[in-house]
């Protein structure tokens, strides 16, 4: 198990969940205590301090009437302004103009169109304040565990299951009067033009049987996490509970936004068992970007960027070598506003990505991994018709992710396994797309058509919170 010291994860959980493959071992949590203690956090969220009971006034009034701003004092604009992202500089009339465009602005799950260096810290306070209307239902669990050896030599796996007992998180949601759907907006369909045939996506019924422990295999996991120091930072995390459910071999994070200097205090956090860890940072742009791969697995050899100066400065690629594979972790760049490094991306970015990744196919099949920006098809988003030249899904973007890696022997691992399902793995936190599921599927693992009919499952975790993405994952048969 791997424990980053993370205490930020949100981890809604519904009914019976049974994991195979879980490992206790020697590990320990090095920044919190082993016990599950959601009763307690769920009474802390509850409290709310005399300052956000204010904002939620402000929030109601103005929402239901704009005129209401008019009527505000100049701090109150201004913290009604904080709880949502917004600057507060300027005089009165300023900040009443900046308050009425924001409520102006149609909510129809465009995404956020911030440039994504756009620096964590002046998120985090809405990030916070996200992640507690998650937190619909206090959840009452139940842990029962079977320990088994898991035996490493051998690498196979022997089952350890959690039940989750449901019957109490569907007391607790009738109680506090929320329905299945509203404790899980993930398995709503939103879509704007949704076809006949597509379904949501739910991770409870779609997931296939866990291997049995006599079938070697790996299980790695990817997430995009928006900023690794802000991710430590919040309290509302179970990194235990998440890789005893989880039980990754291998994790993949991207947009760390770490500088060299915190890279080697971030390493001693790290559970025994995961000793291997290779780190790229931005060095153009500090606490930009970033790409890292943690493993229980030693790697035969490691590699970071594509060797191109150019493309290296900004921390996007680290590529690890095992028997019988090669992993990257990436992190594509987004167009940004505007659209100033669309070209970028596609003319110079994705070919000479698709460059190397056939490169490395040549000697054994890779593995791609990462938050790719693109929403490749329409499925692939809530609003197609209102982001046609929104970062992500441009036409250019959606050929160039086509013509540069599906047309050359790639296979989108999730839309092979699920081919009329909508599951997004994006969701901005502007206007709480998660809650009402109006996202974008950004995330991906793309594998050499060699090993596609290798891959068990190819699935996604919507009901882990802590960022603007949420973590896929891997099951591949070796």
């Amino acid at each position: 198990m791997l424990i980053l010291g993370f205490r930020n994860f949100i981890i809604h959980k519904r009914r019976i969940l049974r994991i195979g493959g879980l490992v206790c071992g020697n590990t320990r949590l090095l920044s919190s205590s082993l016990k599950m203690n959601h009763h307690n956090n769920n009474n802390s969220s509850t409290t709310q301090p005399e300052e956000s009971i204010t904002k939620n006034r402000i929030s109601k009034s103005a929402n239901n009437n704009p005129d209401a701003f008019e009527k505000m004092t100049v701090q109150e604009l201004r913290t009604k302004l904080r709880s949502i992202g917004g600057s507060t500089k300027g005089l009165k009339r300023d900040l009443i103009s900046a308050l009425k465009k924001f409520f102006d602005e149609e909510v129809d799950g465009s995404r956020e169109m911030l440039e994504d260096g756009e620096s964590h810290e002046k998120g985090s306070k809405r990030k916070t304040e996200s992640l507690c209307i998650e937190q619909h239902t206090e959840v009452t669990t139940t842990v029962s565990v079977d320990k088994r050896i898991k035996k490493r030599a051998k690498q196979t796996t022997k089952d350890l299951n959690i039940t989750l007992e449901s019957s109490k998180n569907t007391e607790n949601c009738q109680k506090n009067g929320i329905s299945e759907h509203e404790a899980e907006p993930w398995t709503v369909l939103a879509h704007k033009k949704p076809q006949k045939e597509w379904v949501a996506y739910n991770p409870r019924t779609m997931r296939p049987p866990a291997l049995n422990g006599d079938i070697k295999h790996v299980k790695i996991m990817s997430w995009n996490v928006n900023g690794l120091r802000a991710l430590l930072k919040l309290e509302s995390f179970s990194a235990l509970e998440l890789a005893q459910r989880e039980d990754f071999d291998v994790l993949c994070l991207q947009e760390t936004k770490l500088q060299e200097k915190d890279v080697e205090a971030i390493k001693q956090r790290l559970l025994e068992g995961y000793d291997n860890s290779f780190w790229t940072c931005s060095v153009s742009k500090l606490g930009y970007s970033g790409t890292t791969i943690i493993s229980r697995i030693p790697p035969l050899s490691v590699k970071y960027g594509l060797g191109i100066p150019d493309h290296d400065s900004e921390g996007r690629l680290v590529t690890t070598e095992f028997d019988s594979f090669y992993l990257i972790s990436g992190y594509v760049p987004n167009s940004g506003d505007g659209l100033k490094r669309l070209s970028y991306r596609i003319i110079e970015w994705d070919p000479s990505l698709s460059n190397y990744i056939k490169e490395l196919e040549k000697s054994k099949p890779v593995i791609l991994t990462g938050d790719l920006n693109c929403a490749h098809e329409e499925i692939d988003i809530y609003n197609p018709a209102g982001n046609k030249r929104s970062a992500g899904f441009t036409i250019e973007e959606r050929r160039s992710f086509e013509e540069n890696f599906l047309k050359k022997g790639f296979v989108d691992t999730f839309r092979k396994q699920h081919p009329n399902v909508v599951g997004y793995t994006y969701w901005g936190f502007r206007h709480g797309g998660r809650k009402t599921n109006k996202g974008w599927r950004l995330d991906y693992f793309l594998v050499s058509e060699s090993i596609a009919e290798n891959v068990h499952d190819s699935y996604i975790l919507p009901d882990v919170a802590g960022s603007d993405h949420c973590p896929i994952g891997l099951v591949l048969k070796l």
